[in-house]
């Protein structure tokens, strides 16, 4: 299909392209736009019919917005906006340079340009930054059949029919009313009597990633959002909720990779952008690896004395961290998820100690027998009458290193929480650099302790 409807593009079909295209999914168009030269983009866009062509446009990506709308006319960007509902109104604007958000504010009209300032106001990781002022509110006075007229009068320009929400004169939340409690009740039926006055509801000023999580913990398809007093300003939305959820785990998964969060696509976003990304983080953990090499250095003249100690360096620094990353990665979901918080940091120390315990004997016990097997009995790393206290030393190093790793792997996440930082920062990369210091500091020690060097 996609390459049929680049063919058709490049041969200037446009009644076919425009037949094809009305029968697909928006999210696909935008898709097979992004194929699309650039020339070409805005011709294509004006065949769609006209609904159609906003539901594409909002789910095009920023550049190919900006792109269109610098080619619209005013005419056509007014008819495009809209079309739009307000959130993805206010999302295009908040996205987009300074001169093409006043151009696209100058098309609207001053009752909707008001609600868009209000809600460009709130901050960005707020509930209101994502919620919609287009719902159908309904009265506890209403009948049923007065609730269906009015969700049919208009239905059309709200995001979801599905819930509905009882309101007062003033706008108070009272309660909830679903179109499946409408039609399983009577024409006469008072939709005080019917509403749901148990209601889930989020503030303005709420943080979005808790508020997406509510749809996650009570399978909701829609959450009112209020202000200080109650009234009900707007709603969140299925799709608004899942677009954070996705929003906040690349962010994470950035973080955890030491790369600074990007909102672009991997194409999208160009060389330089991606070296400013990454550059950060990898010159404060090359000059964080300063600790580990001062450590070495310190150590220089004990490990000439036995330089085959040398060798297995590498592996108690990797096994250390990769044990660090397995914990901090663990309890950095749980806290996205709500399962961890500070006061629980006591009896994550206790799970997580006694999983090192059960890690740390199994992999020394290993490592003892693959280094008497292997580098001693194959590859006679070590020297005879010294072997068995060089292998003790490598795999009680091990042994305490593993231990370490999970605790500090367990800890600094819900510590970085706790003080305001953000818990994926302290994933694999910085979690390994404290760790491949401190197993060095233990296997050196360790080794004059037990070799008497």
């Amino acid at each position: 299909m996609n390459e049929e409807i680049l063919q058709l593009i490049e041969e200037k079909k446009y009644a076919r392209l425009r037949e094809l295209l009305s029968e697909m999914n928006p999210a696909d168009i935008a898709q097979i736009l992004t194929d699309v030269p650039e020339r070409e983009l805005p011709v294509i866009f004006r065949i769609l019919p006209k609904e159609l062509a906003a539901e594409v446009f909002v789910e095009m990506d920023t550049e190919m917005q900006q792109l269109l709308i610098e080619a619209f006319s005013d005419t056509e960007l007014r008819e495009v906006m809209d079309e739009l509902f307000m959130d993805d109104t206010v999302d295009i604007i908040d996205e987009m340079p300074a001169t093409v958000a006043k151009r696209i504010l100058k098309q609207t009209d001053p009752k909707t340009r008001k609600m868009i300032n209000q809600l460009l106001a709130y901050p960005d990781d707020s509930a209101g930054s994502i919620m919609t002022t287009e719902y159908i509110d309904l009265k506890k006075d209403m009948t049923v059949e007065q609730a269906f007229d009015k969700i049919r009068r208009i239905g059309l320009d709200t995001e979801t029919i599905y819930t509905c929400y009882v309101t007062d004169a003033s706008r108070h939340l009272l309660g909830i009313v679903s179109v499946k409690d409408l039609l399983l009740n009577e024409k006469s039926c008072i939709i005080g009597d019917i509403m749901d006055e148990n209601i889930i509801y989020a503030n303005t000023l709420d943080d979005k990633e808790e508020v997406a999580g509510q749809f996650e913990k009570y399978d909701l398809m829609a959450l009112p959002v209020v202000d200080k007093e109650n009234r009900l300003v707007g709603i969140v939305t299925v799709d608004d909720a899942i677009d954070v959820i996705q929003e906040e785990a690349t962010e994470d998964i950035e973080k955890m990779a030491a790369i600074l969060p990007s909102d672009k696509t991997y194409f999208r976003t160009s060389v330089f952008s991606t070296f400013k990304a990454r550059i950060p983080w990898l010159m404060l953990l090359m000059i964080s690896a300063t600790f580990t090499g001062a450590i070495i250095s310190s150590f220089e003249a004990k490990l000439t004395v036995l330089p085959a100690l040398i060798a297995f360096i590498p592996m108690l620094m990797d096994t250390g961290g990769n044990s660090g990353s397995q914990s901090s990665v663990t309890i950095i979901r749980s806290i996205s998820l709500g399962d961890i918080q500070f006061k629980d940091i006591g009896r994550v120390v206790w799970k997580e100690l006694r999983v090192a315990l059960c890690c740390s004997v199994v992999l020394a016990a290993i490592n003892f027998v693959k280094m008497w097997l292997v580098d001693y009995m194959i590859l006679h790393t070590f020297d005879p009458g010294k072997q068995f206290a060089e292998i003790a030393v490598v795999c009680l190093t091990l042994f305490f290193t593993v231990i370490v790793a999970k605790l500090i792997g367990c800890v600094l996440p819900i510590i970085a929480k706790k003080i305001g930082f953000d818990p994926a920062v302290m994933a694999s990369p910085f979690i390994t650099t404290i760790v491949d210091a401190i197993s060095l500091f233990i296997y050196f020690n360790i080794a004059i302790a037990v070799l008497k060097i």
